[in-house]
């Protein structure tokens, strides 16, 4: 096996797009250690994965910030004593949604903000130093967060824009407990990560990269998991028939064009928001310096323990 000279840190490689995305890393970038932060320690990923090059798992648990902080540590720790090449590429490709907008973390968060946006910004904040000059991460979004009909299929509903103090609590939304409240804790999330990468862009060394990466919808994949079983029965059995249209995006598309943006096949200036195979703009209300600052801030201080 060549020996790698590169590290792809990647979340939510388990399943769905992660997954398509995790095989092809490995494959193409046959120089790269991929390290998976995974809440298990996924041997039959792993074993597949390990017959085209070098892969390691980090064990990981998003909605607990102390371990996203442990892992971020523990990455740096391997790179630091030259147990890892430098970390060329960061993929935050986790994500959650639930049927409610009052799931609580350990920590005390609303689950969906804490996965979507705290822990990957203690993901980021933990490996900022330990990424190669040159580096891209790349953070996975969804153009839930535009809000119109022609975006989601009137599935999700658009963003409801608060301070970060209040979304990142329970009931930040109307009728806390409804289907409608978790998918506009979703949208405005993805939302709050926009904000973040643009802010990121700023504050990363200038040859470094970070850009925000749209799949489209993706119909099969586990993220309506929590949903009612009709829904279920249609994202898994039915939804799929979209993507033989513009309007939706299958799952091995979807994965392939992640691992693009991720190894810079898609070229994206930072900052950009990559819509599947192109740099796009995304919604206007997504360009906002002072919320992004104000997200920034926010962020900083309500992980600053962990």
């Amino acid at each position: 096996m060549i020996e790698p000279d590169r590290t792809i840190v990647m979340t939510g490689a388990s399943r769905g797009i992660g997954r398509v995305a995790a095989r092809r890393l490995v494959r193409e970038g046959s120089r790269a250690h991929l390290v998976l932060l995974n809440r298990g320690d996924s041997p039959d990923l792993v074993e597949e994965l390990r017959a085209h090059g070098a892969v390691s798992v980090v064990r990981t648990d998003l909605s607990r910030l102390r371990s996203v902080a442990d892992a971020a540590a523990a990455v740096a720790e391997r790179v630091r004593e030259g147990m890892l090449p430098p970390i060329r590429t960061l993929v935050c490709n986790a994500g959650v949604q639930h049927t409610n907008a009052l799931t609580e973390t350990a920590d005390g968060f609303e689950s969906t903000f804490a996965v979507n946006v705290l822990a990957n910004h203690v993901l980021v904040r933990g490996l900022q130093r330990h990424l190669h000059p040159r580096a891209r991460v790349v953070l996975t979004v969804s153009d839930t967060h535009v809000g119109d009909l022609r975006h989601n299929l009137g599935m999700v509903p658009g963003p409801r824009w608060q301070p970060v103090q209040t979304l990142a609590r329970t009931g930040a939304f109307p009728d806390p407990a409804s289907p409608a409240a978790g998918r506009t804790a979703y949208s405005t999330s993805k939302l709050a990560a926009i904000y973040l990468v643009h802010e990121y862009a700023r504050r990363l060394a200038p040859e470094q990269s970070v850009v925000s990466f749209n799949p489209g919808f993706v119909p099969g994949t586990d993220l309506a998991r929590d949903a009612d079983a009709v829904s279920r029965f249609a994202m898994r059995w039915l939804l799929p028939a979209l993507t033989l249209t513009p309007l939706a995006t299958s799952q091995t598309t979807a994965g392939r064009l992640l691992a693009d943006a991720a190894i810079g096949a898609t070229a994206a200036p930072s900052g950009s928001y990559i819509d599947r195979d192109r740099v796009a703009r995304s919604s206007d209300e997504s360009y906002d310096p002072e919320r992004e600052r104000q997200t920034w801030e926010a962020v900083e201080a309500l992980t600053a323990n962990f």
